[in-house]
């Protein structure tokens, strides 16, 4: 089984030379605006165009939680759009989080990376402006990426740069 990787850097940038999955969380409103989100929306235009299209035609494709965009970026790299949230506020039903929408797309994403021979990079999803919990998401990733042997990096962004 692969051991996760926890390192410093960005995301955006992944540290690897074979086909790469860059994955994140994104809510089920079609919002694409604050966190992660522009850190890719500034590197590539792609998976955000991709995803409010998607967000759209929601009533005749597979948005919503637990669903997976694959957005490729480059010949060797994908972004995995990945609903894991519902809705962008905190309220009655707990932080926007949804912990079983996070482990059906990881399972996805998965398969995709098996396919594509690819690694996966990711900032410590769901745990941002999401408000999941790391020790409640890294047990995910080890059931559903490690387990399949499928090399897995965790950034932690260095704001000193």
């Amino acid at each position: 089984m692969e051991t996760l990787r926890v390192i410093k850097g960005d995301a955006t940038s992944p540290q690897a030379k074979r086909p790469k999955i860059i994955a994140h969380v994104c809510d089920d409103l079609g919002g694409w605006g604050k966190g992660f989100v522009l850190a890719i929306s500034r590197r590539w235009t792609e998976p955000e165009r991709a995803y409010r299209e998607w967000h759209r035609g929601r009533a005749k494709n597979d948005f919503g939680l637990g669903a997976v965009q694959l957005v490729q970026v480059k010949p060797d790299t994908w972004v995995a759009n990945m609903v894991g949230q519902r809705g962008t506020r905190t309220g009655s039903n707990g932080p926007p989080v949804r912990y079983e929408a996070i482990e059906r797309c990881l399972a996805t994403l998965a398969e995709h990376a098996e396919r594509l021979k690819a690694s996966v990079h990711m900032p410590r999803i769901g745990c941002g402006l999401a408000g999941g919990r790391w020790d409640r998401i890294e047990p995910v990733i080890a059931q559903t990426l490690l387990k399949h042997d499928i090399s897995t990096t965790v950034y932690d962004f260095d704001s000193a740069r």
